[in-house]
């Protein structure tokens, strides 16, 4: 017995249910590279729900965090700079 085309089956294989990535780890991701403030917020939070739910996106959150903070870091030290030079 085979299943049909137009239907997914919803557990794997294991009897497991599907992992899910936790949505705010993406989001966290996506937002670091842009405004690094909210990568690093988002980041956190999404760390502490994955480690309350155990939602997948772990690797995701951290690498935000990475991302963020050393956005941050560069735009804090970019902006001295400038102000510095106006001076």
């Amino acid at each position: 017995m085979s299943i049909p085309l137009n239907q997914v089956p919803a557990h794997r294989v294991n009897g497991s249910a599907p992992s899910r990535t936790n949505p705010l780890a993406i989001a966290a991701f996506a937002t670091s590279f842009f405004i690094g403030i909210t990568g690093v917020i988002l980041g956190h939070i999404a760390l502490h729900q994955i480690k309350r739910t155990g939602e997948d996106g772990r690797w995701l959150a951290i690498s935000a965090l990475v991302i963020g903070y050393l956005a941050t870091v560069l735009f804090a030290y970019f902006l001295a700079s400038l102000l510095s030079a106006t001076s």
